[in-house]
């Protein structure tokens, strides 16, 4: 019995060792077609459906939703959807824009979508994003509330026609607006900096350390800007004025290639905690 084992043991380790070498000989080689124009093969389709259900079911699992039955939170809901989501998801009647018609893989129909996942499944793939799929985090662009509110919008739209959608009737009364608390700021947080540095896309232009993706450097290195001693050559190089420098470049700066991403003021805070830490890393 204990040869037997040796040996079927063996037998997986040579089998994976295999598997490993010709996967790593077709990325290294090129072999892999990464245009957008063909398809992941069906095992690659296959596997990513995988990964996607059981990361979003085991994530999504204590997440308690809210009342999704208010009549402006799904009103709201609406407005958000035609402001953020149909460009690519498209609706009753609506097509995708064409940048979205060539995604691969292609966005979801999202009309049977809250007939599929529950509402916290829902919220979290629309708050966290999906890797590899171009979905976004709107943890960046939307608060929980606005999030919420799309939910609660999809929860109608499977019952909405093409002629409901196009007069923006969602079969809900005029409603007086939530009142919603704004989302309260907390000390920076280095680690959510870190995280939030990609979403605003601060990868594309600057070299980052820690930071995966960030080889670019059509901005200065951010490497030692701990320890520098201006921010932009025209700011001491506080706390607040980064904070100050991330949210309003232009405003310190005139005429600064630094674009405004429109940063709100936590992720300035976390992002300028995490910019304290270079070089030594939090």
């Amino acid at each position: 019995m204990t040869r037997w084992i040796r040996t079927a043991a063996l037998t997986l380790a040579a089998g994976a060792a295999s598997a490993g070498l010709l996967g790593g000989a077709v990325v290294y080689f090129g072999w892999y077609d990464v245009t957008a124009t063909s398809p992941h093969t069906a095992p690659v389709h296959h596997l990513l459906d995988i990964a996607l259900a059981r990361a979003v079911k085991t994530r999504a699992a204590g997440i308690q939703a809210p009342d999704l039955d208010q009549e402006a939170r799904i009103q709201n809901g609406s407005r958000l959807y035609r402001a953020h989501c149909v460009q690519c998801h498209g609706g009753p009647g609506v097509a995708p824009q064409p940048y979205a018609l060539g995604l691969n893989p292609a966005p979801a129909a999202l009309v049977a979508t809250a007939r599929l996942r529950t509402a916290g499944e829902i919220f979290w793939i629309t708050r966290q994003g999906i890797k590899m799929t171009g979905m976004p985090a709107w943890q960046y662009r939307l608060t929980d509330d606005e999030i919420w509110d799309v939910v609660a919008f999809l929860r109608v739209l499977p019952a909405l026609s093409a002629e409901d959608y196009r007069r923006g009737d969602d079969g809900q009364r005029p409603a007086t607006p939530l009142e919603k608390t704004a989302p309260a700021v907390g000390a920076g947080d280095a680690m959510a900096g870190r995280q939030a540095l990609q979403q605003y896309l601060c990868v594309t232009c600057h070299a980052i350390p820690g930071v995966p993706g960030a080889w670019n450097h059509v901005g200065p290195a951010l490497d030692r800007m701990g320890d520098q001693s201006y921010i932009a050559g025209v700011l001491p190089n506080t706390p607040g004025n980064m904070e100050r420098w991330l949210r309003s470049p232009g405003t310190v700066k005139p005429g600064t290639a630094m674009p405004d991403l429109g940063i709100n003021e936590q992720d300035a805070r976390d992002i300028a905690a995490f910019l304290r830490t270079l070089p030594d890393g939090p």
